[in-house]
């Protein structure tokens, strides 16, 4: 395995207040790596560093190899990067199959005018692309569900639409912020099937951040832990679970 996304020495500082610190760890390709923490430690600052959102003050954030510090997010997302939001960004109004199938539709070329009048390669790649974004309904469980309102599906539904989303899109590198949140007991665990399988069956390197310790040590076999915008530890389910520091971000231990 190579390093598909590496940070080396990432800091971020809004005014005086330093949201990252010296932050460095690699994602190897094909892996499904977990980044834990308490509430407020700089986890979904580190997804909007890598996906251009925020600008990095200082250090590197590497895709591939190269330097993407100064790409906008379409870019980086035209490299291969797709994710998904700690607060759901669906367009509600619009039905489950045209949530995907807006994404798929990027993959697609034709002109303004067979666009516009509905013809000529327009045709045939919007048939491509309704099985494609059906396939992808399917696979998360939501094809019966293809012709409601995206936004009168339940909560955990919902999350599983913005997955499918996001792997309308092909990515290499899904970045998955918080997918348990608001989820009971029996909805975290078919989503922990849920990613494992899409991990397994589309061959994607996974990076999912969640602040329940619980769900990353039931499917990630690499996880970095940070408090206060630093890593404080990193390695496998066992060594994180019994890491002092660790133990002190999540249980307030005195030293």
């Amino acid at each position: 395995m190579s390093a598909l996304l590496e940070l080396k020495n990432v800091s971020k500082s809004f005014g005086g207040i330093q949201a990252v610190r010296d932050m460095s760890f690699a994602i190897e390709d094909g892996e499904l790596a977990g980044l834990i923490g308490p509430n407020g430690a700089g986890k979904t600052t580190i997804f909007n560093l890598v996906t251009g959102v925020y600008d990095v003050t200082s250090g590197d954030v590497e895709y591939r190899g190269k330097n993407i510090n100064r790409l906008r997010t379409y870019e980086v997302i035209s490299l291969g990067v797709a994710r998904t939001f700690q607060n759901l960004r669906l367009f509600a109004a619009s039905s489950v199959l045209e949530n995907v199938m807006t994404a798929a539709q990027q993959h697609h070329r034709y002109s303004f005018v067979e666009a516009l009048g509905h013809f000529g390669r327009w045709r045939s790649m919007e048939r491509a692309t309704r099985v494609e974004s059906m396939a992808l309904l399917d696979r998360v469980g939501l094809a019966d569900r293809a012709d409601q309102a995206a936004g009168t599906l339940p909560y955990g539904l919902q999350r599983r639409l913005e997955i499918a989303r996001a792997i309308s899109l092909r990515p290499a590198l899904l970045l998955l912020d918080e997918p348990a949140a608001g989820m009971n007991a029996d909805e975290v665990e078919q989503l922990n099937d849920l990613i494992q399988g899409i991990h397994r069956d589309f061959k994607l390197t996974i990076f999912l951040i969640e602040h329940h310790m619980d769900v990353i040590m039931a499917i990630c076999p690499h996880i970095v832990c940070m408090n206060f915008g630093a890593k404080i530890a990193e390695g496998t389910p066992d060594e994180i679970r019994s890491h002092p520091e660790v133990l002190k971000a999540y249980l307030g231990e005195e030293e």
